[in-house]
C-alpha cells in the first residue's frame, strides 16, 4: 500500500525562505548570463582583431614562393651554373614516431649518424626542423616510403655547376638557401636572385595547408647571366695550370687569358681549386681568387714598362747601345746585379736578355714622377674595375718618398706589389699598339675603346722586343708555340715574409702576346712557390703560356702565321 509524503511535515522544508534571497540568486544567474553573452559579443563583434590575429599565428601561415635563380652561361651559351629541383627533409619533433629501427634506416639514408638525427628530434617544443635539406630525390623517396610519422618533404632548388672546379673561383657558388656566397654568384646576386613570391594559407597542426587566404603573388625569376669566360678555353688553360703546379711540386697556380680587341677575360683559373657542389672541408687556399687577390713583386715583367717610357721621352731607341759591363751598378751604396755579365747591349737586347743593370741605367735618367705616371696610368696601384668580391688593388708608392735606390728597383719589378690580372691587362698597352682596354667579365659583342698610353710606333718597338724575348736567346723559348708568333716576357721574385723575402722561396710567371704583329689575346701565368729546384717564370710558367696560347687560338678560329716549328733552346736565365 502506498504511503503518501507530506512534505510540508518535514521542518526543513517547512521553514520559510526570505523571498530576496532567492530573487539575488536570481539576479545573479541574470547578471552571469547577461556577462557572458556581453563577452561573446566584444571578442565576436566588437574587438576581435586581436582574437582573430591569434588564430592566425597558430594556423595561418606565409609561404615564400622561391623565385627560380638565373643561370650562369659562358660566352657561347654553355652552362656554368644552374638551379634544379631538390627535396628536403623536415619534422615536427612531437610528431615524430620513435621507432629506433626505421630512424637507424633513415639516418643510414641521409648519411648522417644517428645520434645527430635523435639530436635534432628531442625538442618536442618545436614544431619545425629540418632533418636534412637537399638530398637526391631517390634518397628523398626512400625515406619517405619508410612511413615515420611526423616526417615530411619540401621541394627547394639546388644549385649545379657542370663545369666543375675548373671554373670554380669565377662563378663562386651558393649557400643552402640560394643566395650567392663566392664569385660571379655574390657579385650578382640580386640580378640572379630574382624577387621571391608569397602565398597566404591556413594549416592544420599537421602542417597540411586548408585553404588559401588571400590571391597568390607569384614569383619573378632571376635573370640570366653571360660571362665573357669560354668555357673550353677556361677548362684547358686550368687542366694545364695544374699539372704544372703538379709536376713543380709548387704551392699554387693562377692564369688569366685576355681577348685584347674586346676587352674580354676569357679564361681566369687558379689552383688548387675545389668542387662547387662539394664544399666540405674547404681551405681559404681552395676558395681565394689568387689572380684576383694574391699580390706580389712583379719583378723582370716590369723592365718593358721601363723601357717604353725611355722610347716615349725619346732617351733611347730600340738600337741604342748601353754598356752593361761588369754585370753590375752601384746605386746609393746598393748593388744590382745581372745574372751573367753581357756587356754591350742594346735596348732591344736589354730585354731580350733581361738585364737588370741595363734597365736600372735607363730608369735613372728618368724623373720619378713619370714612372709612376706610367705604372699608374696602366692600372698598378689600382683597383681592377670589375665587379668581383675581394679584388685588390696593390701596392704603388707616392713617386715623392721614392729614394734612387727605390726608383731603380722599382724599374725591374721590386717595390711595388700587383695581381696576376692587374699585370695581364697593363700587357694590352703592348698589344693594342699603346691604348690600355678596359676589361670585362661579361660578354661584349663591340670592340673595346682604348685608353692611350704609349706611342703607337714605341709600343710596337717594345712588342718586338719581346717576340725576341720568347725566342732563341731570350729567357723563355719555351714560351713558343707551333704555328703562332709569341711575344713576352719572364719574371722571377723571390717571395716577401714579413720585412725581408724567404730563402729559397719564389715566384716564377710570364705574361705575353699572340701573334706577335696582330695580337688577339694577352696570357699571364704564375707558378707560386715550385718546389723541385726549379724556379726561373721561363722554364716554369712559359711552357703554360705556350700550350694555352696554342690551343687558344685554335678555339677562336686565327689561321696560323708561322709555317715552320718553333726551334726550342737553352733559355738565358732572368735577372731578378
Amino acid at each position: 500500500m502506498s504511503r503518501s509524503v507530506l512534505y510540508t511535515s518535514s521542518p526543513l522544508l517547512a521553514s520559510k525562505t526570505p523571498v530576496w534571497r532567492s530573487r539575488l540568486v536570481l539576479v545573479f544567474i541574470a547578471a552571469g548570463f547577461l556577462a557572458l553573452v556581453g563577452r561573446a559579443a566584444w571578442v565576436q563583434v566588437i574587438k576581435n582583431d586581436f582574437f582573430q590575429r591569434q588564430g592566425e599565428v597558430r594556423f595561418a601561415r606565409t609561404l615564400e614562393l622561391p623565385a627560380n635563380r638565373g643561370r650562369i652561361l659562358d660566352r657561347n651559351g654553355l652552362l656554368l651554373a644552374t638551379s634544379v629541383p631538390a627535396s628536403s627533409i623536415w619534422a615536427i619533433p612531437e610528431d615524430v614516431e620513435r621507432d629506433k629501427a626505421k630512424l637507424a634506416q633513415m639516418a643510414k639514408l641521409l648519411e648522417m649518424p644517428l645520434a645527430e638525427l635523435e639530436k635534432k628530434l628531442q625538442d618536442d617544443d618545436k614544431t619545425f626542423v629540418w632533418i636534412k635539406r637537399q638530398v637526391e630525390e631517390s634518397v628523398a623517396r626512400e625515406v619517405l616510403a619508410l612511413g615515420i610519422k611526423g616526417v615530411y618533404q619540401r621541394t627547394e632548388f639546388k644549385r649545379q655547376y657542370p663545369e666543375g672546379e675548373a671554373a670554380a673561383h669565377v662563378v663562386g657558388f651558393t649557400n643552402v638557401e640560394d643566395r650567392g656566397q663566392e664569385g660571379m654568384e655574390l657579385a650578382f646576386e640580386k640580378e640572379l636572385a630574382g624577387r621571391p613570391g608569397s602565398r597566404r594559407v591556413i594549416k592544420d597542426r599537421l602542417g597540411r595547408i586548408i585553404e588559401d587566404v588571400r590571391e597568390q603573388v607569384p614569383p619573378v625569376p632571376g635573370r640570366d647571366l653571360q660571362l665573357s669566360i669560354d668555357s673550353k678555353v677556361q677548362f684547358f688553360a686550368y687542366q694545364k695550370l695544374r699539372d704544372a703546379v703538379q709536376q713543380h711540386k709548387a704551392k699554387a697556380g693562377s692564369v688569366v687569358v685576355l681577348d685584347v680587341q674586346s676587352g674580354e677575360v676569357l679564361a681566369l683559373a687558379n689552383y688548387p681549386s675545389y668542387s662547387p657542389a662539394k664544399r666540405v672541408n674547404l681551405s681559404g687556399a681552395q676558395l681565394r681568387n689568387r689572380a684576383l687577390t694574391d699580390t706580389f713583386e712583379p719583378g723582370s715583367t716590369m723592365k718593358p714598362f721601363t723601357v717604353a717610357l725611355a722610347l716615349d721621352r725619346g732617351l733611347v731607341r730600340p738600337e741604342t747601345p748601353i754598356q752593361t759591363a761588369p754585370g753590375r751598378i752601384t746605386i746609393a751604396g746598393s748593388t744590382i746585379s745581372d745574372a751573367h755579365p753581357y756587356g754591350v747591349l742594346s735596348v732591344a737586347e736589354v730585354i731580350q736578355k733581361s738585364s737588370n743593370v741595363g734597365t736600372v741605367q735607363m730608369a735613372m735618367k728618368l724623373q720619378p714622377k713619370e714612372m709612376w705616371e706610367l705604372f699608374s696610368s696602366v692600372g698598378f696601384g689600382q683597383r681592377p674595375q670589375l665587379p668581383f668580391p675581394g679584388i685588390v688593388s696593390g701596392r704603388l708608392r707616392a713617386y715623392k718618398t721614392w729614394r734612387p735606390i727605390e726608383q731603380a728597383t722599382m724599374s725591374y719589378g721590386y717595390g711595388v706589389s700587383v695581381s696576376l690580372f692587374q699585370l695581364a691587362r697593363a700587357y694590352t698597352v703592348f698589344a693594342r699598339d699603346g691604348e690600355l682596354v678596359p676589361v670585362t667579365l661579361l660578354k661584349s659583342q663591340a670592340q673595346a675603346a682604348g685608353v692611350r698610353i704609349l706611342d703607337p710606333n714605341n709600343a710596337q718597338s717594345v712588342r718586338q722586343m719581346l717576340f725576341m724575348a720568347a725566342g732563341p736567346g731570350g729567357t723563355a723559348p719555351k714560351a713558343q708555340t707551333i704555328g703562332y708568333s709569341v711575344g713576352g716576357k719572364t719574371g722571377t721574385a723571390r717571395k716577401q715574409e714579413g720585412k725581408g723575402y724567404a730563402e729559397g722561396k719564389y715566384r716564377g710567371f710570364f705574361v705575353g702576346l699572340a701573334p706577335v704583329d696582330k695580337p688577339r689575346i694577352v696570357v699571364a701565368v704564375m707558378i707560386d712557390e715550385p718546389g723541385t729546384g726549379v724556379y726561373y717564370g721561363g722554364e716554369v710558367a712559359a711552357p703554360v703560356f705556350s700550350t694555352t696560347v696554342q690551343q687558344t687560338l685554335r678555339m677562336m678560329g686565327l689561321q696560323p702565321d708561322m709555317n715552320v716549328k718553333p726551334q726550342i733552346v737553352v733559355g738565358v736565365e732572368e735577372s731578378f
